[in-house]
């Protein structure tokens, strides 16, 4: 206990000088892609989870909103790479904001993937320039595959 106070008084006054260890060399790696940025808009809490975890699994940064006037919202100021809506949006159409979110210069090449029931209109969504549906309950492998389809695309033409 001496000894220990007797140091660190002689620290303290500067006449020893404790030799540092020498920094660790910081591994050199190449820059990194940034994080593939999704929105994801749905209403059902369960299934925006699936999502959200499959999607951060995959090394995306996610954002996810529960009605489609956030949604817009979001993607009105901010770019994303991916946009996945819900087509059963309690709030608002979803097909009106697909049509909106294709006018707007910061969403207008951004793929656009359609959520929904087996017995939904598929094609009019596809009509409305959604790049894909998907339809619930979607398996989990499928659902994944399918996004990054077309996360690969985005990234090819990026």
């Amino acid at each position: 206990m001496v000894l220990t106070t007797h140091i660190i008084k002689l620290i303290i006054s500067r006449d020893v000088r404790v030799p540092r260890k020498p920094a660790a060399e910081k591994p050199k790696t190449r820059c990194m892609i940034a994080k593939l940025k999704v929105l994801v808009v749905e209403h059902e809490i369960p299934a925006a989870m699936t999502m959200v975890s499959l999607l951060t699994q995959a090394g995306c940064a996610v954002k996810a909103v529960c009605t489609g006037q956030k949604g817009m919202n979001l993607a009105a100021w901010r770019k994303f790479d991916l946009i996945v809506l819900d087509i059963g949006l309690p709030d608002m159409s979803s097909l009106e904001i697909c049509d909106d979110l294709k006018q707007r210069h910061i969403s207008k090449h951004t793929p656009i993937v359609f959520i929904g029931n087996a017995g939904d209109d598929f094609q009019r969504c596809l009509e409305h320039g959604a790049a894909d549906y998907i339809a619930k309950p979607f398996e989990t492998f499928e659902f994944a595959s399918r996004l990054l389809s077309h996360i690969k695309q985005t990234e090819a033409t990026a």
